[in-house]
């Protein structure tokens, strides 16, 4: 791979993530005074604000945010796959969205996992934000498997729905649309 490509591809990946992180903490309802929070909004501000002022959000969702990140993914799409058929340009940017959405649950589970085995800080404001990412996701796990003498396991079950659904994701659009994610 061309190591400019691959700069590409890291630094549009990137930026989308955090546009993504961005809505999904506005959808869960995220502290927004957390120092973590501060920063994602200051970053994204400078091109979320002006695409505010023509797209609306809609039914509490941030769609000028969401439809951002959907455009950067495609921009990312293009210069990777050096591609212009707006076809493949769609599913391809529709497919890695959905892939990346459900990468930041996922990574947000397991961090989370991980830190509750150190006991960090409770008022450390990364812990809050992961807290509130992964709660949608596993309050469903929660009530399938409660705690076994004190250990709770649903974050494991969780992994695996996660990766089974990005697995899925993987496939359909391998066996049907003949692009792979």
């Amino acid at each position: 791979m061309n190591p400019f490509v691959f700069l590409i591809d890291i630094l549009f990946q990137l930026y989308a993530a955090v546009l993504l992180i961005r809505l999904l903490l506005q959808w869960v309802r995220a502290d927004f005074y957390n120092p973590i929070s501060q920063f994602i909004v200051k970053i994204t501000n400078p091109l979320v604000k002006p695409l505010r002022r023509i797209v609306p959000g809609f039914g509490g969702i941030d769609l000028a945010t969401l439809i951002l990140a959907v455009l950067i993914i495609a921009i990312k799409v293009m210069a990777v796959y050096q591609t212009l058929n707006p076809l493949v340009i769609g599913l391809l940017a529709t497919g890695q969205t959905l892939m990346l959405v459900i990468s930041i649950f996922l990574y947000s589970i397991i961090i989370q996992a991980v830190l509750s085995w150190i006991h960090p800080d409770p008022h450390n404001p990364a812990v809050g934000l992961l807290n509130s990412l992964s709660w949608p996701v596993l309050k469903h796990f929660r009530k399938l498997i409660p705690p076994v003498s004190g250990m709770d396991i649903s974050p494991i079950l969780a992994i695996i729905v996660l990766m089974f659904v990005q697995y899925s994701l993987r496939y359909v659009f391998a066996s049907v649309f003949g692009i792979s994610l």
